[in-house]
C-alpha cells in the first residue's frame, strides 16, 4: 500500500482521491480486449484487475499539450486512464516537433489539442479525450478543473504555474508538478492536505526576464520525455495508492552529469494558500502577480526608446545609410540566422562589452522578437546612448516580411 506523509490538519486530498475510486470501480468492468490490451498491468500484483478498474475510472487534466504533455498523454492514454482532459490553445510549429512527440510533422499548422485528440484515440480508442482550447484563467481554470481525479503541470511559465496550483488548493486536487529548461528539469507531487503546495517552494516568481523561456535559452528535446514520464508514473502511483509518491520532495534532474537529486520540502504554515490561515482564497490577476512573465513577446513601443519597423529598416538600408545593427542574441541563435551586416554582443555580455560601442551612431538593435532588445537599450540608456531604435518584432519579422528565405526558430 502506499507509503504516505503524515496528514496536516484539513481535508486529505489523496484519501479523498483513493475513496471516490474506489468506489467507482466497484461496479467497473473489464472487457475481454481491455484484458488483453493491460495483461502486463493485471499480472502485477500492485496493480491487478482491480488497480486496472480504478485507472479506467479515472480521470486526469493535463495542462499543456506541449514538450510534457506529449509523454503524459501517450503513457497515460496507454496505461488505460479512462478519461483525459487537455489545455491547450497553440498550434502545432516546426520549432516543436524536436521535443512535442504527440505531434508530427504533417500537422504542423494544426492546433495542438486536434492533433493530440487523433494520436490518442489511435493508441487507445477506449479512452474518453476531452478537449480545452482556451487559455487557462482565473475566470475558467475552477470550472476546468473540478471534473477531474487530479490534475498534472506541464506548462512553461509562471502565471499559469501559480494558477494551477492555487487553484488544486482551493478544489482540494494533487497536482503532479514538472518543469524542464535546457538540460535540467525537476518535478513533485502537491496533495492538499499531505504536504507544500508550489507556493511553499516557490513563495514569489523571479523577476519578469530574469529566467529565460524555452524558446530564449533552449531546451533538449529528449529531457521532457524524462520528466514527463516521471509525472506520469507519479500520476499512475496516485491513482493506484501505491508506492510513495513525491510529495514533500522536490526531485531535480541534470541531464549533463546524468543525475538525480533530491530535496526535502515542507509545507509552509504560513504560506497564503495553503497555510494555516490563508489569504489567497479565491484565483488572482497571475498575469499581474508574475509581472507579465510569459513566453517571450514583443515588448510595448514605450520599453524600447523608439521602434523601426522592418519595412523601414530594410528600406532605409536599400538607400544605401549607414546604420549600425546590435544583435543581443545569444551566439547559437546567430549561428541560426543573422541579419546582413549586423554585429552579436550577447545581452549577458552586453555590460563588459559596452565600450566597443559608439554612443555617438544611429544604432538598430534587436533579438528574436523585441524582449530582450528592449532591455538592452534600458541598459544603453543609461550609459549615455540616446540614438537608438528597436527592431519591432525582432529577426522574426524580418524572416516573415522581408526575408522568408531565412530559417526561423
Amino acid at each position: 500500500m502506499s507509503s504516505l506523509p503524515p496528514s496536516t490538519p484539513g481535508a486529505n486530498s489523496l484519501q479523498r482521491l483513493q475513496d471516490s475510486l474506489a468506489q467507482r470501480s466497484k461496479s467497473a468492468t473489464l472487457s475481454s480486449p481491455e484484458v488483453a490490451r493491460y495483461s502486463r498491468h493485471l499480472i502485477m500484483p500492485e496493480v491487478g484487475v482491480e488497480g486496472q478498474k480504478r485507472l479506467q475510472q479515472s480521470s486526469i487534466l493535463l495542462v499543456g499539450a506541449g514538450g510534457l504533455g506529449s509523454p503524459l498523454a501517450l503513457y497515460l492514454a496507454a496505461a488505460g486512464v479512462g478519461r483525459l482532459g487537455l489545455v491547450d490553445f497553440d498550434v502545432v510549429d516546426f520549432s516543436n516537433l524536436h521535443r512535442q512527440v504527440l505531434h508530427g510533422t504533417p500537422d504542423v499548422g494544426r492546433p495542438k489539442l486536434h492533433s493530440a485528440r487523433d494520436r490518442l484515440q489511435a493508441i487507445n480508442p477506449e479512452v474518453r479525450v476531452d478537449l480545452y482550447e482556451t487559455h487557462l484563467t482565473a475566470a475558467n481554470a475552477l470550472s476546468i478543473l473540478e471534473p477531474y481525479d487530479l490534475v498534472i503541470d506541464g506548462t512553461d511559465n509562471f502565471p499559469t504555474r501559480y494558477l494551477v496550483n492555487d487553484a488544486c488548493v482551493l478544489l482540494n486536487k494533487p497536482n503532479v508538478y514538472g518543469s524542464i529548461f535546457r538540460f535540467d528539469g525537476q518535478a513533485s507531487v502537491f496533495a492538499p492536505g499531505l504536504g507544500p503546495c508550489y507556493r511553499c517552494l516557490y513563495p514569489e516568481p523571479p523577476p519578469p526576464g530574469e529566467v529565460p523561456s524555452c524558446a530564449e535559452g533552449g531546451v533538449l528535446g529528449i529531457l521532457p520525455g524524462l520528466i514527463g514520464c516521471i509525472q506520469a508514473t507519479e500520476a499512475i502511483k496516485l491513482l493506484l495508492g501505491q508506492g510513495s509518491p513525491l510529495i514533500g520532495r522536490l526531485l531535480l534532474y541534470d541531464a549533463l552529469q546524468m543525475s538525480f537529486r533530491e530535496f526535502k520540502v515542507r509545507r509552509n504554515p504560513r504560506c497564503p494558500v495553503c497555510g494555516d490561515h490563508p489569504t489567497v482564497t479565491r484565483l488572482i490577476d497571475y498575469e499581474q502577480f508574475c509581472g507579465m512573465r510569459g513566453q517571450e513577446a514583443p515588448a510595448p513601443a514605450s520599453a524600447a526608446s523608439g521602434e523601426i519597423t522592418v519595412e523601414e529598416l530594410k528600406a532605409r538600408l536599400d538607400r544605401g545609410e549607414e546604420i549600425f545593427i546590435l544583435d543581443v542574441r545569444n551566439p547559437p541563435e546567430y549561428e541560426i540566422c543573422r541579419l546582413p551586416g549586423s554585429t552579436l554582443i550577447p545581452l549577458p555580455d552586453l555590460p563588459v562589452r559596452v565600450r566597443e560601442l559608439d554612443a555617438e551612431i544611429e544604432m538598430v538593435v534587436h533579438c528574436k522578437s523585441g524582449m530582450r532588445s528592449a532591455k538592452a537599450i534600458a541598459f544603453l540608456r543609461e550609459n549615455g546612448f540616446h540614438n537608438m531604435k528597436n527592431l519591432k518584432g525582432g529577426i522574426l519579422a524580418w524572416a516573415e516580411k522581408i526575408d522568408r528565405s531565412l530559417p526561423t526558430y
